[in-house]
């Protein structure tokens, strides 16, 4: 149990038996009245985003989260399998909770599985990862009908939006929270 004046950014909140992710907070003392703690919490299982506003220093349920390093294994039709780094254990991950997330993932990469009593919550990577361009279309510099882009399969198989200049075989950083083009390797 917290006080909601110890609430951070990126905190896990039992709230009503759902998890909430704190993504933002701010401390108000309005000119009469008790000060209050207005926060914007995400749903960790949907997604969703809310904003609550609670009074200073109620209790709430702080969730223990349990983030491991782990590295994808392989994807054997109906899960993703992860490995932990320091066990050795495998965990199987269904397609639900890895998410777009999925589409950046490389066999033997480096990722964060979130837990909670056991149960995988989310699979993070990091902010930008590199994949190799597995085919694209020969891009024609006087060919602009739009804004100088093409699109462009990654090994990976998701298909993102890359410049006329990018050719197949060629290694692309690509954001993984947006799925935008950043530049070449």
């Amino acid at each position: 149990m917290a006080t909601t004046n110890d609430l951070k950014n990126g905190m896990v909140l039992n709230l009503d038996g759902q998890l909430w992710s704190v993504v933002w907070f701010q401390h108000h003392k309005p000119g009469k009245g008790g000060a209050v703690v207005r926060t914007k919490l995400k749903n960790v299982l949907s997604g969703k985003v809310v904003d609550k506003t609670f009074n200073a220093d109620v209790k709430v349920d702080v969730a223990t989260v349990d983030r491991r390093q782990m590295t994808y294994l392989y994807n054997d039709g109906q899960s993703y399998v992860f490995m932990d780094a320091t066990t050795y254990d495998q965990l199987p991950v269904p397609p639900e909770v890895v998410g777009d997330a999925a589409n950046f993932m490389l066999e033997n990469q480096e990722v964060t599985v979130a837990m909670h009593e056991g149960t995988p919550l989310y699979v993070e990577l990091p902010a930008s990862v590199e994949l190799t361009i597995e085919y694209t279309e020969p891009g024609l510099q006087g060919d602009r009908s739009t804004s100088g882009t093409k699109p462009a399969r990654l090994e990976t198989g998701y298909e993102i939006q890359v410049p006329l200049f990018i050719t197949t075989g060629e290694k692309v950083k690509v954001d993984t929270r947006t799925g935008e083009y950043l530049g070449r390797v």
